[in-house]
């Protein structure tokens, strides 16, 4: 059955040629999540659409259809948002693959949209990449179903203390315990700072920045980031 859809607020995650004259856009939406669409003639020099579907630009769109790629209809620049340059340019990708990699497709999450807006608009402005990543990334987890808990040791039921080295178990949360499987340490503090979004403490921007890779690392089973492995060679260079 075919169905029509009006007035959606998106972003474009990917883009990739479909035939000499489309394109196929993977975008994020506020209503319906992550969602291919066809955009036919977006290739063609005059196409209208052509310039405007760019990443990290928030759009309106349109789109029809009933199988598994929808048709896109129309779409409309809502402008605001500076375009992304150097090393936040980087990062904004960064958050566009962890979106394609691990969103289902057609699975909507209003509160990851908003924190995915968020964590743009803060990098367009040129704010500190580390608390907008982090909140991102706690907030794709928590959506998936991995929210983590960071303020109770799971092994005494404790509150965490804030001068404690604690290890954080996947699947589990912190165990005050030194070199458990393997597990970074962390300060307790890292952990409490991480609950209250707070990373003004270097240590914590250091720690939370290990924690959140290792468990991103294991939610997406093993599969590498480009964005990463280019951002490591950019910065040997």
């Amino acid at each position: 059955m075919s169905k029509r859809v009006d007035g959606q607020s998106a972003y474009v995650l990917h883009l990739h040629p479909y035939s000499e004259t489309s394109l196929v856009v993977d975008v994020f939406t506020r209503d319906h999540g992550r969602v291919p669409l066809l955009a036919r003639g977006a290739r063609r020099p005059r196409s209208a659409m052509r310039g405007m579907l760019m990443s990290f630009q928030p759009l309106e769109l349109g789109w029809f259809g009933g199988g598994e790629v929808k048709t896109l209809a129309k779409a409309e620049w809502l402008g605001g948002m500076p375009l992304l340059g150097g090393r936040c340019l980087l990062l904004g990708y960064y958050l566009n693959e962890l979106l394609l990699k691990m969103l289902p497709r057609e699975d909507a999450h209003g509160a990851l949209f908003d924190a995915y807006a968020a964590a743009l608009q803060a990098l367009a402005g040129g704010g500190a990449d580390a608390p907008e990543l982090r909140r991102f990334e706690k907030t794709l987890l928590k959506e998936l179903g991995y929210g983590l808990t960071l303020d109770v040791d799971m092994e005494t039921g404790l509150p965490v203390m804030a001068e404690g080295e604690y290890s954080y178990l996947i699947e589990r949360g912190p165990v005050k315990r030194v070199g458990a499987d393997g597990t970074a340490i962390m300060l307790g503090k890292t952990l409490l700072d991480m609950a209250a979004d707070d990373y003004s403490d270097p240590r914590t921007r250091v720690e939370s920045k290990q924690l959140m890779r290792q468990l991103i690392a294991h939610h997406m089973g093993g599969k590498p980031l480009q964005s990463r492995r280019v951002f490591m060679e950019l910065q040997e260079l």
